[in-house]
């Protein structure tokens, strides 16, 4: 297999495809990406679909005819994150079953097919568990008497929300020391760095391991 891919771009709406909401940002991370990994992009391919339903394969032209040009050039398909190909276990299986790997910028470069199928799964059921939390907690407000809608949840969100930003920049705060020192060791490139990482037993925020492009994440929130 070639080091080589194309783009899988998609957002799920027409309007976010006329305003252009999602694909910019998907292409940067994408762009990012290759670029950290050395791969070389043959194109891309950018959807505007719901992807809802047992044909959603059917509906999506341009994911199809990615898959066309992947397997014509034994390439890649690259993805800013698994969710842009589907949010259905069932149909990230069926994709996988195309023949065509599929790189996931979000997760780096070495996550195979298996792995792939696990995230999807587990994705699958987190949501399926934060609806049914959901529901849960919006029937007891109701049956409490609260207004639903009441300003204090966007209150409460805006919150939550400031805490993971604050906690992400804690732990940049806490690895950017230690990058500068394998820097000054001879580390001189993303791979060098996340390597040394690696090997120093520093995992990331999520307990994985180091990739270029987690190590360029770190470096430009710092």
């Amino acid at each position: 297999m070639s080091n080589k891919t194309f783009f899988y771009i998609r957002v799920s709406t027409a309007q976010q495809g006329r305003s252009g909401l999602g694909i910019e940002a998907q292409r940067q991370a994408l762009q990012h990406f290759a670029q950290a990994e050395a791969i070389e992009v043959l194109g891309e391919y950018v959807e505007v679909e719901t992807g809802k339903g047992t044909d959603a394969l059917e509906r999506r032209p341009q994911l199809k005819a990615a898959l066309s040009a992947a397997r014509k050039n034994r390439c890649r398909i690259a993805v800013a994150k698994l969710d842009r190909l589907s949010r259905d276990v069932h149909f990230i299986s069926g994709l996988m079953a195309q023949k065509v790997p599929f790189w996931v910028a979000e997760l780096g470069p070495d996550v195979d097919p298996f792995v792939l199928h696990l995230f999807a799964a587990l994705a699958e059921k987190e949501r399926a568990l934060i609806s049914t939390r959901t529901r849960q907690a919006l029937a007891a407000a109701k049956a409490r008497g609260v207004a639903l809608g009441n300003p204090r949840l966007h209150v409460a969100r805006r919150s939550a929300a400031g805490a993971v930003t604050a906690s992400a920049d804690k732990f940049a705060a806490n690895v950017v020391p230690i990058i500068r020192e394998a820097q000054k060791a001879g580390a001189t490139t993303l791979r060098d760095i996340a390597a040394a990482l690696n090997a120093r037993g520093v995992a990331t925020a999520r307990g994985g391991q180091w990739h270029a492009t987690s190590v360029s994440n770190i470096l430009e929130r710092a």
